[in-house]
């Protein structure tokens, strides 16, 4: 099954349902019969201006309905997707397009100066089309798809043709190309409806960029006729104000803006009784604002980890999983990432590819259907990904007798400080049970000592006070002086990537950076 086959199921038998509900346009509803036509109008235009199955397509846009409208199109025209992020610098975006060997973009209006920049630096792109409006200087879509012909019918299903070429997250270089099949798409799907089965009348809420995690995961509500409720203009605000206005029983979150929205000071007022699955990932997320988010939402704090190569589904954690049978909540499990996903073979294993014994650390590693079958054009890192048979995932974890996983940290960010091995996960939750504490991050900077020394680097919420000495205390309390941080800095936010990661290689640079100016 490839994703435009979920949505056809979805047209077929609930034609009348209402597919989208875009926000940021007056609350504009599209019913699965008007989104059905449109989507066979863009994809016979494309295959109509010569773009051929298997063409290179990116979309530059802001969450909206027409945006998931073009990414319908593009999938029924059997391009391959490039998702560009427009939180990302012009020169990313074009450098993306280039690499991965782009030759349409279609773009929203509201990035037209940024997608002409994209066509200078991209000579490879043949067109860019504006999907909303005309007057941009480029063809709108209405224009560039007179003469061709209203309806488009798909081939059959090549379970192993690529469906896009994600980008890595590219915080420490450029992003590879993680190449993406139907058959990885359809098991990440057979994952989730296995594990969460809540999918019949649902309405999802479509918050986080549609490039990422917030796209894929809202196409799985197509099949049994859900609501994709859009939204453009993001806010803590405007995700409680959703939540309740539109009766939201699902959405997808990072852990950063999970907690700037119980910093919500009315946040307990809300009624949030509709929800059933709120999907936390993206990032490890603390164990405090999970028990936060419990007590405000609902028993319904969901997580699933996965990475680009293995997209969205390596392991979940429904509600279920972290509550006994009296109901009271298994801190141990809701710490963690929970188990492997039914469609995936998971383990824990040392350097040399032996799985280790229950109880200790190694890298999570996977194999199996959800896992890509290599980056673009780059064997060399396919083959060091590929180590042992296994996909290396990077991240470090400890296993449980019952399977249940807690990730200890990112194997590149351990720090080594005076001989011993520091996770700096480990720090950043104790760090974040204090009240006045919204986000952090520890990282390992030069000292001439310890080799490397223990910082961290915290963002309090607004109002709220904290000291240094304050918070090197309540770790060494907890873990030790060891673990105990050497020194505390104080942020009014932390740098993130465009999907909310808080990018540690930014904060450590300035200190490596003088490390190396003063060696020369």
């Amino acid at each position: 099954m490839r994703i435009i086959d979920y949505f056809d199921n979805g047209a077929k038998y609930y034609p009348t349902q209402t597919a989208f509900v875009d926000l940021d346009q007056g609350n504009a509803e599209t019913s699965y019969a008007e989104a059905h036509a449109a989507t066979h109008r863009i994809a016979a235009a494309i295959r109509g201006k010569g773009y051929a199955k298997g063409a290179h397509i990116g979309i530059l846009a802001p969450n909206s309905t027409i945006a998931f409208l073009a990414l319908l199109g593009l999938f029924r025209a059997e391009g391959v997707w490039l998702p560009i992020n427009p939180r990302n610098p012009v020169p990313v975006n074009a450098d993306l397009l280039s690499r991965f060997d782009g030759e349409l973009l279609l773009f929203h209006s509201a990035y037209a100066a940024e997608a002409e920049q994209v066509m200078a630096a991209a000579p490879n792109l043949r067109e860019a089309v504006c999907i909303d409006a005309e007057g941009t200087g480029r063809p709108s879509l209405a224009q560039w798809s007179k003469g061709c012909a209203e309806t488009h019918d798909i081939g059959p299903e090549g379970a192993d043709d690529l469906f896009a070429i994600f980008p890595t997250g590219g915080t420490t270089g450029k992003s590879k190309g993680v190449m993406i099949t139907h058959r990885n798409i359809e098991t990440l799907f057979s994952n989730f409806y296995a594990h969460f089965h809540y999918y019949d009348n649902t309405r999802h809420l479509v918050v986080a960029p549609m490039t990422h995690t917030a796209g894929i995961v809202g196409a799985m509500h197509f099949a049994r006729g859900g609501t994709n409720v859009i939204m453009g203009k993001a806010s803590p605000q405007g995700v409680a104000d959703a939540i309740e206005q539109h009766r939201i029983t699902h959405l997808f979150l990072p852990p950063t803006v999970l907690y700037m929205t119980l910093a919500l000071p009315d946040i307990r007022k809300r009624d949030f009784s509709s929800l059933q699955h709120f999907l936390v990932g993206a990032a490890p997320t603390s164990l405090e604002k999970l028990k936060e988010a419990i007590s405000v939402f609902g028993p319904v704090m969901t997580e699933a980890f996965g990475q680009s190569e293995a997209p969205a589904a390596i392991t979940a954690k429904a509600p279920w999983d972290y509550r006994d049978a009296s109901g009271n909540i298994i801190e141990s499990r809701l710490q963690g990432i929970g188990r492997a996903c039914v469609h995936n073979q998971v383990a824990i294993l040392d350097d040399d590819g032996k799985e280790v014994v229950i109880g200790e650390a190694g890298e999570i590693c996977v194999r199996g259907a959800l896992v890509t079958p290599g980056y673009y054009k780059d064997s060399a890192a396919t083959a060091e990904a590929r180590r042992f048979g296994w996909h290396h995932t990077g991240d470090v974890g400890v296993m449980d007798r019952d399977g249940f996983i807690t990730i200890v940290d990112r194997k590149k960010d351990m720090i080594i400080t005076g001989g011993f091995n520091v996770y700096p996960n480990e720090l950043e939750q104790v760090l974040m049970t204090h009240p006045a504490v919204q986000d952090c991050a520890v990282i390992g900077v030069p000292d001439e000592k310890w080799g490397e020394a223990i910082k961290a680097v915290v963002q309090l919420k607004p109002g709220k006070s904290a000291n240094a000495e304050e918070l090197t205390l309540l770790v060494k309390t907890q873990l030790g002086g060891v673990k105990a941080p050497k020194s505390v800095d104080f942020m009014e936010s932390l740098p993130r990537s465009p999907v909310g990661k808080v990018l540690k290689a930014e904060l450590r640079k300035p200190y490596w950076e003088n490390r190396s100016r003063s060696v020369a």
